[in-house]
C-alpha cells in the first residue's frame, strides 16, 4: 500500500523516534535547512518528499520508499533477502576520544536478513561505524568496523559505544554502583575510567566487527 501524504509524515516522524535522530539531523542528511523536514512533518510543506530525499532518508532507515509516499512506479522494493545497514559517519574512538558530532549515514552495509535473525539481530536497531584509536586491542583495532546494536538495558560486561561529553567511546562497561559506570578498555596501557552514570549515554552494544588483515 502507498502511504498518503499525511501517513508518510507519520511514518517519518516514527521512524526518527525509533531510531532517536532529529528531524534536524536528518534535515542535514538531505543537505537542506535544519527546518526542511521539521516543515514536512509538522505544516505539509512541501506536501510530499522529493524522490532522492526520499530514497536516502528510506536507505537510512532501512525501509520501503512506498512507506515514505512513492508512487508504486518511484519506488522499487529492496531485495527480500538483504538488509542496508546504514554506515555513519561518526568514529568511535579507543584511545583518548573522538568527537562524535557527525552522526549521519553516508553509506551502508548490506547483510543477509538470515544472518541477522540467526544472530538475534533486528535491522531496525543497527548502524555501523569505525573503531579509531588502539584501547580496546586485541578484540578491536584502528580502523575495524562494527555494527551497534541500539539498546535501552545494556548487559555488563559487553562492549558498548557510548557518548561521554563530546566524546563517542567504545568501551566495556561496568556498573559498580547504580549511580556509577566504569569504562573499561583491553588494552592495559589505558586505565579504568569511573565516571557518574548520569554522564554516560550508551549508544549501543557492540555485536559484530570486521576489519582489514
Amino acid at each position: 500500500m502507498i502511504a498518503e501524504p499525511a501517513d508518510a509524515r507519520a511514518r517519518l516522524l516514527a521512524l526518527s523516534a525509533e531510531r532517536k535522530v532529529s528531524l534536524a539531523a536528518l534535515s542535514a542528511l538531505l543537505g537542506r535547512n535544519s527546518a526542511y523536514l521539521q516543515q514536512f512533518v509538522r505544516k505539509g510543506s512541501p506536501r510530499k518528499l522529493e524522490e532522492g530525499d526520499r530514497r536516502t532518508l528510506a536507505r537510512y532507515f532501512g525501509v520501503a520508499e512506498a512507506e515514505l509516499g512513492a508512487p508504486a512506479a518511484e519506488a522499487p522494493q529492496p531485495a527480500n533477502d538483504w538488509a542496508d545497514i546504514p554506515r555513519l559517519a561518526a568514529a568511535a574512538s579507543a584511545g583518548p576520544g573522538a568527537l562524535g558530532a557527525a552522526d549521519c549515514a553516508f553509506d551502508t552495509l548490506r547483510f543477509s536478513k538470515a544472518w541477522l535473525r540467526h544472530q538475534g539481530l533486528d535491522p531496525a536497531r543497527l548502524s555501523a561505524i569505525a573503531v579509531s584509536g588502539d584501547s580496546m586491542e586485541p578484540s578491536l583495532r584502528d580502523g575495524d568496523e562494527i555494527l551497534v546494536e541500539a539498546t535501552a538495558s545494556p548487559p555488563r560486561g559487553a562492549i558498548h559505544v557510548v557518548r561521554l561529553g563530546e566524546s563517542l567511546l567504545v568501551k566495556r562497561l561496568e556498573r559498580p554502583a547504580p549511580d556509577r559506570v566504569v569504562l573499561l578498555s583491553e588494552n592495559p596501557t589505558y586505565p579504568p575510567v569511573e565516571v557518574p552514570a548520569a554522564d554516560v549515554a550508551v549508544i549501543g552494544r557492540v555485536v559484530w566487527k570486521s576489519g582489514r588483515v
